[in-house]
């Protein structure tokens, strides 16, 4: 498929435990949108909840019905970004007393009543377990979840079905991220449930596939550098030659989050130009 792929079908059952219904958000970020998920066997676990698309309501409804659920029985957020807690408010209207969780962490603005869920603390449901896995680095708060049943994740933006992960500057971290990525290494993953694109269902091959490409763009900046590419778009005109122009922004995303890294490591080191792109460098 392709990344924004209008055939994307909007509902999908992949198992007898999971559910998927299309947050109806397309773009050059989200792909064809936002993934939710529903997990359980009579009263489900809802993973995320979309942007706050107005059609996805009644698309989420049209998909219990199917499935002969009534309602979700609670909400489980992988992190703060709005394509994954945008439907919150949505959600609550129309299913009263709803709760709401997420690992608070970092977060100067949530919508009221959402609680706290940490690292490892088991959420149960009729016929699942979930477990949850802190795996920042796309964002300081995310959380990816464990289908014990399955043996399967739901990655949220960790690993995504079509495309590689933005580290997104200020919140993102990339050697969080490359830890995040070791950690679900060492975890029994077999399928993967992304929160954007279609399931993955060579869980270790692709997490693999990810850590490798990282490295690779690790050695393509250092050479970059070592060419004398100074400048965040220089290096991305040419890593990214065969790339969209569209995609040229978040491709710079990605550079700096590898430069930040650098960085931390006394590997590289920035110069700060007034009106003017920023500057970089070897550390030799």
């Amino acid at each position: 498929m392709t990344w924004i792929d209008p055939s994307f079908p909007r509902t999908a059952s992949p198992s007898d435990l999971v559910g998927r219904v299309l947050g109806l958000n397309p773009g050059w970020m989200t792909g064809p949108g936002t993934n939710t998920y529903l997990v359980g066997r009579r009263e489900p676990i809802l993973i995320d909840t979309g942007a706050g698309v107005p059609e996805y309501l009644p698309l989420l409804e049209r998909y219990l019905a199917e499935r002969g659920w009534r309602r979700p029985s609670r909400i489980l957020l992988t992190h703060r970004h709005a394509d994954h807690l945008g439907g919150v408010a949505p959600l609550r209207s129309r299913f009263g007393g709803l709760r709401i969780f997420k690992m608070i962490h970092r977060d100067p603005a949530l919508p009221d009543g959402i609680e706290d869920l940490r690292d490892g603390q088991a959420v149960e449901a009729d016929g699942v377990t979930l477990i949850p896995v802190y795996t920042p680095g796309h964002a300081s708060d995310h959380l990816s979840y464990y289908l014990t049943e399955e043996k399967a994740l739901f990655s949220g933006d960790v690993v995504l079905g079509g495309s590689t992960t933005v580290i997104p500057s200020g919140d993102g971290d990339l050697a969080d991220y490359m830890s995040s990525l070791r950690r679900l290494q060492g975890l029994e993953v077999r399928r993967i449930y992304p929160a954007h694109g279609p399931v993955i269902e060579d869980g270790p091959g692709r997490i693999a596939e990810y850590i490798e490409h990282r490295l690779m763009r690790e050695r393509q900046i250092l050479e970059a550098l070592g060419d004398g590419l100074a400048t965040i778009p220089a290096m991305v005109s040419r890593i990214y030659a065969e790339v969209s122009p569209a995609l040229h922004r978040a491709a710079a995303m990605s550079v700096e989050s590898h430069l930040r890294k650098l960085e931390k490591e006394g590997r590289a080191r920035e110069h700060l130009e007034r009106d003017a792109p920023s500057r970089w460098e070897l550390v030799r």
